[in-house]
């Protein structure tokens, strides 16, 4: 049977598939509307399995916090090029995702995914998407902090998404202060938020590389241990977080500065999640 472009183009608009593919699909179903649909979403979930050994190394990164401010969740949808990741499309779907993770207090991409979304589940949406745009999609990251105050930080890039949970703030008003360790966090990247949270295998790592360095350094033996010990004091300086000099301020640790702002103010928790 004939096809008009008027069908077509109702098609188009129902589904976001490309005008030849629109026009094959409702070829294929004798003009029937909903069979057209359900072949486009075929064509989505084999394209999907054609492309699941992609990596995703592009996307953007979103955030939101809960009215009250003490819950945040940082979501980063990702894709296989920058162009795909800039599309306002692209970027409007990731932000309608994160509301729904919210509004339905997602614990994780898994729950996330078996949600019901327009009709469909995220998965199945996704896999509609992946047809779509013909490249793979998918949520990379899923991260919540709880906290008396969590404030979040996207960097310019869009790339790039913090969360950082603050406690002890005794009412006081904290967004700037977040922000500045937020931003702290996004340039640092520090490995944990005190010496305590450090893994114990990076621990043991920095103490061989240093007992190492001293050794090639023509140390004694057995000054060895107490040299190693000293260079991992410094490893933890430089790379947990209230520990770490603040950037705006060398004069004053991290733990220093939110102390100053509002006594006895500390980071309880932090989520830092970077694209590609």
């Amino acid at each position: 049977m004939a096809i008009t472009a008027q069908e077509v183009n109702k098609l188009r608009q129902m589904t976001g598939a490309g005008m030849m593919d629109c026009k094959k699909a409702l070829t294929e179903s004798e003009g029937d509307f909903e069979k057209a649909v359900d072949i486009l979403r075929k064509k989505g979930q084999k394209v999907s399995a054609s492309r699941a050994d992609r990596e995703t190394k592009e996307g953007v990164a979103v955030t939101k916090v809960s009215e009250n401010g003490a819950k945040g969740v940082l979501l980063t949808l990702t894709c296989e090029t920058d162009f795909v990741a800039k599309n306002d499309g692209f970027v409007t779907f990731a932000n309608e995702l994160l509301d729904l993770a919210v509004e339905k207090s997602a614990t994780s991409v898994e729950e996330l995914y078996a949600l019901p979304f327009q009709g469909l589940t995220v998965s199945e949406k996704i896999i509609e998407m992946t047809g779509k745009i013909g490249e793979k999609i998918e949520v990379s990251h899923f991260e919540i902090i709880e906290a008396e105050t969590v404030v979040p930080y996207i960097h310019s890039n869009g790339k790039l998404g913090v969360l950082v949970g603050l406690t002890n703030t005794s009412g006081a008003d904290v967004e700037e202060a977040g922000k500045d360790v937020a931003m702290q966090i996004a340039a640092m990247n520090p490995v944990a938020l005190d010496k305590d949270g450090v893994d114990s295998s990076v621990v043991e790592r920095e103490i061989e590389v240093g007992k190492e360095q001293a050794r090639a350094e023509g140390k004694p033996e057995e000054m060895l241990e107490k040299i190693a010990l000293g260079k991992l004091n410094k490893f933890y300086k430089e790379n947990t977080l209230l520990s770490q000099s603040f950037v705006k301020d060398n004069n004053k640790t991290i733990a220093q500065y939110l102390d100053s702002v509002s006594k006895g103010m500390t980071v309880s928790a932090f989520k830092r999640v970077s694209i590609g």
